[in-house]
């Protein structure tokens, strides 16, 4: 006859509040007016508020947090009865500070199961912050984000790069984001307090960039009835970013070597040069060397521009950087829209890194963009891209590829969690929601090569 237990004895008031004031976790209760009941020691610490000073006040007075005014989670926890876990948020302390937390809701019930009120926790994330800024700063210059050994190299050097003065040619494919290098070169110069012109020479024929440039003087042609600045004057003690100078025509050319020569230039319908204290970082999609060998660009002004090369490798030699730019994406659309899309479901982003992306970086913004239209505030899926993404591949090619992709996006997520966690399988498999000996299957499916030693040390 199997024995009879008895049921557990129920925790004594004293002793759970024991409990409340030795976890590192804030927690306080509510009644039905708002009021909070009680207040626990981690949550003096993280808000800086006396517990004295919050027992008795409405939260909203005391806990101010972004959610308060507009998605509380408490009240929607009081409204559904519908606990609410690790929700995003931060708080404004006492004495002003902002600090990041993750908000868990519950409601609060008597001996007989009579709601009374709520009870919410909150864990102080600043130290998780800090860290994943400096993680970003890794990957990030200016605007632009990579974790490519490509383009570390040139996040590297580019420092070093800002605070000369020489020209800068940056070559790459159209949609690279030259300009955006351009701009963080500006951002890291001493010139960074003054303006920044870019000009696409490609864009405007050859009289109008002339003047676009140099600018011209009243009576220089019909219809000019007054001086108008060029860009050269315009970016005065700054960075003018010369945008397609491949394309410029063999006048031209000569026009702007001087000013890379001589530093000075004449206006249209000017008689006297203007010095010009201005960087110059020119940008082409074109290969100059070989225009130079056709005789369609000049050898001299190649030299003078060439001074210092910068290549951007094109997306498809940077698949690693994909999730982080759409990452990137989604955050500032959700940002300018007043959006909530919680990023790409895990078939759409191995879809996304089996694609080649011929207009690169610039064709993966565009195709995110058309996904936030169309996904509401739900994932992107699948149905969300451009229909001529999936069609342009035989089906075979495209389930290979795409199984591909879907290893290599496992293998980097598996990858940066045991950085993490330096390199402590154990603790990489939790942060990952798999057993160990998933994790360690996994590892070898993928031939994933680690270091010998496993981080046990390491606290796990």
């Amino acid at each position: 006859m199997p024995r009879r237990t008895r049921p557990p004895a129920p925790v004594a008031p004293n002793v759970t509040g024991t409990i409340l004031e030795s976890i590192s976790d804030g927690v306080f209760t509510v009644d039905h007016d708002w009021r909070i009941t009680s207040f626990n020691r981690a949550a003096e610490d993280i808000t800086g508020i006396a517990r004295a000073e919050a027992v008795g006040r409405r939260c909203s007075e005391v806990f101010r947090a972004s959610m308060c005014e507009t998605d509380c989670a408490l009240r929607q926890t009081m409204k559904s009865g519908v606990p609410v876990v690790n929700r995003a948020a931060f708080i404004i302390t006492a004495e002003g500070r902002r600090v990041p937390i993750s908000v868990s809701t519950a409601l609060l019930r008597n001996a007989a199961g009579a709601v009374i009120g709520g009870v919410e926790t909150f864990r102080d994330l600043s130290v998780v912050e800090e860290l994943r800024k400096e993680l970003l700063a890794r990957f990030e210059m200016g605007d632009m984000v990579s974790r490519s050994p490509l383009m570390r190299r040139l996040f590297d050097i580019l420092p070093q790069v800002a605070v000369s003065d020489s020209t800068v040619l940056i070559q790459g494919e159209t949609g690279v984001g030259k300009e955006l290098l351009a701009r963080a070169l500006h951002a890291l110069s001493s010139r960074r307090e003054k303006p920044f012109l870019a000009v696409n020479c490609a864009a405007l024929p050859d009289t109008l960039l002339e003047s676009e440039l140099f600018g011209y003087r009243a009576g220089a042609f019909t219809g000019a009835i007054r001086d108008k600045p060029g860009r050269f004057a315009l970016a005065e003690g700054g960075t003018l970013f010369l945008d397609e100078i491949g394309d410029i025509s063999p006048a031209l050319q000569v026009r702007l070597l001087r000013v890379l020569q001589e530093r000075t230039y004449e206006p249209l319908g000017g008689t006297e040069s203007v010095r010009a204290d201005v960087r110059i970082v020119a940008a082409t999609h074109r290969d100059l060397a070989a225009r130079v060998a056709e005789g369609a660009f000049r050898q001299d002004l190649f030299y003078r521009i060439n001074v210092i090369h910068l290549a951007l490798p094109p997306l498809r030699q940077r698949k690693e950087d994909v999730p982080l730019l759409i990452e990137r994406f989604i955050a500032r659309f959700n940002r300018l829209q007043d959006r909530r899309v919680p990023g790409v479901n895990p078939e759409a982003l191995a879809l996304l890194m089996s694609h080649d992306f011929p207009g690169n970086v610039r064709e993966l913004e565009n195709i995110i963009e058309r996904a936030f239209v169309l996904c509401g505030n739900d994932a992107i899926e699948p149905a969300h891209l451009p229909p001529e993404l999936v069609a342009r591949l035989p089906q075979r090619s495209r389930l290979n590829r795409i199984a591909a992709a879907a290893q290599t996006v496992e293998a980097q997520a598996i990858l940066d969690a045991l950085k993490r966690h330096q390199f402590n399988r154990l603790a990489a498999a939790r942060d990952l929601g798999i057993h160990k000996s998933t994790l360690f299957r996994k590892i070898n499916s993928l031939g994933l090569d680690l270091p010998p030693q496993d981080g046990r040390s390491s606290k796990a």
